[in-house]
């Protein structure tokens, strides 16, 4: 697979064009970005469902507290450092997003508990209208948020969810969407 399967996207213009969509009626597909490799197939997925239905890409980093608590001038510049790199990170993956997907992402950073900051964006900004997540596919099974969501936390969400396989390649992403 290559380093970034999104830089082999071919550029198109969204279906519908000269369609003229509200802010309520336009889809948002939101991506939680991690570390993880499977994040990207989600982010693959969602920039293609936004380009070809004319919706967008809106991407949140969740920044978990660190266990410095005790030394708080060490832990101010952690949770510094750590936001600049989320930052950074958010404007990177928002410049693919913008050249694959046709629009600029909404970006979102927050601070604390993945799943409950996921589940209280959802519930906060109601142009979020689809969680797109992909799964592990190995032996620890499809991770936190997949497990969690789609478990006992599946009551609180307001959206649906879509799970991508995270071990599709990029051309098996692209038949599907």
């Amino acid at each position: 697979m290559p380093a970034n399967p999104l830089r082999r996207w071919p550029t198109r213009k969204p279906r519908g064009e000269g369609i003229i969509m509200t802010a309520e009626q336009t889809r948002v597909f939101l991506v939680v970005v991690d570390d993880s490799e499977e994040m990207r197939a989600a982010l693959r997925y969602a920039c293609a469902r936004a380009r070809h239905t004319g919706g967008r890409v809106a991407l949140l980093r969740v920044l978990e507290p660190n266990e410095y608590q005790h030394f708080m001038a060490i832990a101010n510049l952690m949770e510094e450092e750590a936001r600049q790199d989320a930052e950074e990170l958010l404007q990177r993956l928002a410049a693919e997003v913008n050249e694959f997907s046709g629009q600029l992402p909404i970006l979102y950073v927050r601070e604390g508990n993945p799943r409950e900051q996921l589940i209280a964006l959802i519930d906060e900004e109601p142009q979020i209208s689809i969680l797109v997540l992909a799964a592990d596919t190995g032996p620890r099974g499809p991770g936190p948020l997949v497990t969690a969501l789609t478990g006992k936390f599946v009551g609180r969400l307001r959206v649906p969810v879509t799970i991508v396989p995270g071990h599709l390649k990029p051309e098996q992403i692209d038949a599907i969407t």
